[in-house]
This record gives C-alpha cells, sequence and structure tokens, in this order.
C-alpha cells in the first residue's frame, strides 16, 4: 500500500510504526472471511481492510468524522485478522493509533462521553467494582441500562477452600496480577493457580500496590490514565523482580496481551522505557506456566461433570497464539472437548465493547452460545475473565476458567 502520510506526523513513533504498518497490506481482502463485525453487517467498511482503508485516509487528510469514529469503534480487536493475515499485518497497533487520533479530533454526544468516562473511572479499581455490584443490586434501574445488562448476574456457588491461598514458601517465586474486575468478581481463580503451582514447587505472591493492567483505559484511548497504570504496576513489581522473581503471570488472556505490551507503550518514557521492557520480557500467561509443569495425564473421577466445551478467547487464541495449549492440558486432564462451531470468532465481551456496542455484542453471544451448546456440554471453560462474565449472563450451564478445572484433577 502506498503512503502520503504528512513528513510531521512520520517523525513521530505513532506516525512512523503507522507508516510501517499501512505499506505492509497487500488489499487482498483475507481477513474480511474472519472478521466477525464484517459477518455480521456485511460493509467493507466494518472490516480490517475498510477500516485501514478509513484510517489511512485520516492520517493522510488530517481529518475524521462521525462514519469513521463509527466504523472504529465497532471493532472488536479480536485480532483474528492477524491470524488470517498472510503479509503479517499489525492490525492491532494501526487500529490503536487511528482511535487515538479520532478521540483527539471527533467529538461524542454527551451521552456516550459520559458513559465512557464512567467506565474509566470504575473498571478499573477493584474496590470501586465492588460498589457497582453492590449498587446494581439495590439501585440497579438508576444505572444506565448498558452498565446493568453487563453486571455478572450468576456467580457459581464457590467453597471456602477454592479461596485458599498457600502461603510463600518455595526459592522459585512468581507474581501474579489479581485484575481489577476478576479479583472483586472471581478471587478463586488465582487461588486455584497459586494452590497447583504450590504443589510444584512455586510460591504465587500478589503484589499489594498493583493495581489494573490498564487495558480498559487504552482501548478507550486514554493514554494518560492508560500510562499511569503502567507506571504504577512497574513500580509495585520492581522490588520483586529486584529480588528474582521468575515472571508476571496473568489468569486473564486479555491481561496478558496488555503487560506484555508495557515495553512499546513506554518506549518513549526515559524514566521507565528499560523497566517497561523488562516487565514485558517478564510477563506470561499462566497458560505457558502450567503446560510447562509436566503434569501426568488423568482419567476423569467417576460421577464428576467432564465433558466441556471450550471458548477460546480472542487474546488466547489470536494475541496469544496459545488456546491449543490449554485443549491439550483439559484433555490430558480427563476431560472431553466438545467440538465448537466456528470457534475463531469473537464471543462479543471484548472489555467494554459488551457495554458501548451491546446490540451487536449480543448478536455474537448468541451465536457463540449456540455454538457452545450444540454438544450439550456440562461445562464451557474459558481464559479471560471478560469472557466469562459475557458468556455466564447467557446461560444456565456454569462457565469456569480452565485452570479451576485443573487443579480439581490435580488436587
Amino acid at each position: 500500500m502506498q503512503t502520503r502520510l504528512p513528513r510531521e506526523f512520520t517523525a513521530t513513533p505513532a506516525g512512523s510504526e503507522a507508516d510501517r504498518i499501512l505499506r505492509s497490506c497487500v488489499h487482498c481482502g483475507f481477513c474480511n472471511a474472519t472478521c466477525p463485525t464484517y459477518q455480521l453487517l456485511g460493509d467493507e467498511l466494518d472490516g480490517p481492510r475498510g477500516r485501514i482503508y478509513l484510517i489511512k485516509h485520516m492520517l493522510e487528510e488530517g481529518t475524521a468524522g462521525a462514519d469513521t469514529q463509527r466504523h472504529l469503534d465497532r471493532c472488536l480487536t479480536c485480532r483474528a485478522c492477524e491470524t488470517t493475515c498472510p503479509s503479517g499485518v499489525e492490525y492491532g497497533r494501526l487500529l490503536e493509533i487511528g482511535r487515538a487520533r479520532v478521540e483527539a479530533t471527533v467529538g461524542r454526544p454527551r451521552r456516550d462521553r459520559l458513559l465512557r468516562r464512567l467506565l474509566c473511572t470504575i473498571l478499573p479499581y477493584p474496590g470501586r467494582v465492588r460498589a457497582a455490584l453492590a449498587a446494581s443490586r439495590w439501585f440497579g434501574a438508576l444505572l444506565p441500562a448498558e452498565i446493568t445488562r453487563a453486571m455478572p448476574t450468576r456467580r457459581a456457588t464457590v467453597s471456602d477452600a477454592a479461596h485458599v491461598w498457600p502461603k510463600a514458601r518455595h526459592a522459585r517465586q512468581v507474581l501474579i496480577l489479581e485484575g481489577c474486575v476478576q479479583s472483586v468478581t472471581h478471587p478463586q481463580i488465582n487461588a486455584a493457580a497459586a494452590r497447583l503451582l504450590d504443589r510444584h514447587g512455586i510460591s504465587l505472591t500478589r503484589v499489594p500496590d498493583s493495581g489494573c493492567c490498564g487495558a480498559v483505559t487504552h482501548h478507550l484511548a486514554q493514554d494518560s490514565q492508560t500510562r499511569g497504570f503502567l507506571r504504577r504496576n512497574i513500580d509495585a513489581w520492581w522490588p520483586e523482580v529486584e529480588r528474582g522473581a521468575e515472571a508476571i503471570i496473568t489468569s486473564s488472556s486479555a491481561c496478558s496481551i496488555m503487560v506484555k505490551d508495557y515495553g512499546h507503550l513506554l518506549r518513549d518514557d526515559p524514566e521507565y522505557a528499560d523497566k517497561a521492557l523488562r516487565i514485558s520480557q517478564l510477563a506470561c500467561d499462566i497458560t505457558g506456566v502450567i503446560a510447562g509443569l509436566g503434569l501426568e495425564p488423568r482419567k476423569p473421577r467417576e460421577g464428576t461433570a467432564h465433558r466441556i466445551a471450550f471458548h477460546a478467547p480472542c487474546s488466547l487464541q489470536h494475541g496469544l497464539r496459545a488456546h491449543t495449549a490449554v485443549e491439550e492440558m483439559l484433555r490430558s486432564a480427563g476431560y472431553e472437548l466438545t467440538p465448537v462451531a466456528d470457534a475463531h470468532l469473537c464471543c462479543g465481551a471484548a472489555g467494554t465493547y459488551s457495554i458501548l456496542q451491546a446490540e451487536l455484542s449480543e448478536r455474537l453471544l448468541a451465536n457463540k452460545l449456540a455454538a457452545l451448546m450444540a454438544a450439550t456440554p456440562d461445562i464451557v471453560a474459558s481464559a479471560n475473565i471478560g469472557c466469562l462474565i459475557h458468556l455466564q449472563g447467557g446461560t444456565t450451564t456454569p462457565v469456569r476458567h480452565w485452570i479451576e478445572l485443573i487443579e480439581e484433577v490435580y488436587r
């Protein structure tokens, strides 16, 4: 693709990166074949190729309008197009640059601005998430419908034992990002990971001063707030890194991608660039850690629910390219995995997408649940907190994190 981006823009890190990515696109359109929004809407501008043209035009001409904003907003950032693309176009990074430019130049209706501000004010802070959940139960009618619809409506009954976190007692130590929403709604996930790792000689350590990974505000183009979250986490983790922590792991695949990106996002920060790069090098999704334990194969326990439909989050299969590892571990643990049609397509959660693009999100959820439930599984498993909450909101079948299921087998 030929480009005519202004020289003053290409002289910046974002401009240079955008120019490089645009030039790598060969217009083939293979990306549209796996784009969830293109499949739903059939509009070229709601597929990756069309959005690339919109971003190119905006960056070259320096102008954008509500149409460009709408089509970029509709993108799930699922990155299925990157898995399909034969040219290796880094669409996700280009989209971030385009959204930042749109956010800076195109206004939004007052209600949309308030809703986005509310999301950035609540979701990254566990205490506020806890208060919002309580408010939704007592004063749900007073909250915006988009938010109450996305609140967890069914919570699995979890025993006290599921929350037990073993004391640190091993020389090998890894840090865990507890997460903002997950630490409130599903704290048993990281506790299960801690117990499993403890049995294999690794202590999983919580760092109290760390917080949100920054993904929520990053995808809403709130750069200043995002950088604040990144710097806070680096400051919190750094003493443990200097003491020899082997890795910084996350049990939510979307957070894994974000932490792995710290080095890129803070590459122009003179104070944090080197530390951020080191954090990115240490960042690891829990999938890789558990796969490296060499767990022995098991047979399913009699009388237990063991037929599982696994939903591989987009962040796991398209971002981390690691979904087969989870499926292999579940099978090795004795679970039967049921077939899932169109497993590459997004469930519609996509961070705040289920709130900001509720209609499209609900259509994607219905399609995904139909595929997951086709073989009547006992349990639905996934690897990302947003997907877990979104899927559970549409079914009475239990939706659980895969690490919980693995830990139960090897308990």
